[in-house]
């Protein structure tokens, strides 16, 4: 994501308002896609998942395509002025994230949905928040978290197409990405701390597909929890 390369790092834990936008504005996107998972689980898209990932590799470059070219175009849209297009981006977003939380949801009962969904979103708000109070009580250039997150997205996919073909892998590439979308949220707090005259709408989109990508991997976690207990 272009931003401004300008930075300070003498701050405190005032929040000011434009961060409260950036805050309030991926909230909203957050719950818009939590509310589409729960549409999704109930139409035949919740297959997709199953189709994709029959060759686990195929299914994470797909999905990661998915949000690369939605990001993208609706970061050409905010730059150019063009809403329609931003919007376009931003529907590709929505669908990827929601498809495939849809797809996890699935498995479980239709009546465990929301309590699942609001397990994950606490879960999620305490990750994040702990996140950015470790951003926000360091005084530092946080830059190198997003080299280690693009470096970690590039290990998960890796270890994802060996383990298309030796499974126990498989695990190394969901927890490196994971951890990629840990690093990615931390990297993009910190853009919307030290970047103050960085685009609001550029960085509301970098802060909601972060909290996304941890999300549906929360998501997965909790899912597995409750099959263990069942």
């Amino acid at each position: 994501m272009s931003v401004d390369s300008s930075y300070e790092t003498d701050r405190g834990f005032g929040i000011s308002s434009r961060e409260l936008q950036v805050i309030g504005g991926a909230s909203v996107l957050m719950a818009i896609n939590v509310a589409l998972m729960y549409v999704v689980v109930a139409t035949p898209l919740q297959q997709v998942n199953e189709y994709l990932f029959a060759i686990p590799i195929v299914g994470v470059l797909v999905y990661g395509a998915a949000i690369m070219a939605g990001e993208l175009i609706a970061e050409r849209g905010v730059k150019g002025g063009d809403l329609g297009i931003a919007f376009i981006g931003m529907v590709i977003l929505q669908l990827a994230f929601g498809v495939f939380g849809g797809g996890v949801l699935r498995f479980a009962p239709r009546e465990q949905h929301l309590t699942i969904l609001g397990v994950t979103a606490i879960v999620v708000a305490v990750l994040t928040a702990a996140i950015a109070t470790y951003v926000y009580a360091r005084s530092t250039d946080f830059d190198h978290w997003g080299s280690y997150a693009n470096y970690s997205f590039i290990g998960g996919v890796v270890a994802i197409a060996v383990g298309t073909f030796f499974s126990p892998v498989l695990l190394v590439g969901f927890v490196l990405i994971f951890l990629g979308f840990l690093l990615r949220l931390g990297w993009e707090i910190w853009q919307v701390r030290d970047h103050r005259n960085a685009s609001i709408a550029l960085q509301t989109i970098g802060v909601y597909i972060a909290v996304a990508g941890v999300f549906v991997h929360v998501l997965q976690l909790v899912m597995r929890y409750l099959a263990s207990r069942s």
